[in-house]
């Protein structure tokens, strides 16, 4: 069973800098989430919320409520919570890092990254399809 958390201004997507996150929605990204997890034999949960303490939440209690992985886009918290990096640390579901856009190719602040040390791995710039890669590594690490 699969979680997967989307942070802070993912509710604006189809709204929100259609140039470079593109014009499908949240309920687009999350319908294509299930249906993804249905096709690796995962059930998907999908999750978001604009305050970092949900976030936290969810996290710490992903184990107990049976989820296997944590595919997470953090937004712009990835760059400065340490209270996130700091949950998904203190915890035992692998977790893999997720951005839609190229983080790399844009502003120079969101280079860096505090939360992708701790998790299993990072995928940024390949859209939706992100999503779908970071579930396929999830389900094979299992």
């Amino acid at each position: 069973m699969l979680l997967v958390l989307n942070g802070p201004n993912l509710n604006r997507l189809g709204l929100r800098e259609p140039g470079v996150y593109g014009t499908q929605t949240l309920e687009d990204l999350e319908r294509q989430c299930e249906t993804w997890g249905a096709e690796l034999g995962e059930a998907v949960t999908c999750r978001q919320s604009n305050f970092e303490g949900q976030l936290l939440e969810w996290i710490q209690e992903a184990q107990e409520q049976g989820f296997t992985g944590i595919v997470i886009n953090p937004g712009a918290l990835t760059h400065y919570s340490y209270a996130l990096r700091d949950a998904i640390a203190g915890q035992a579901v692998p977790v893999v890092e997720v951005h839609i856009s190229n983080v790399d190719a844009r502003e120079e602040f969101r280079h860096h990254s505090v939360t992708a040390a701790v998790c299993r791995g990072k995928i940024s710039g390949l859209g939706f399809l992100g999503y779908r890669l970071a579930m396929e590594a999830l389900t094979e690490q299992e």
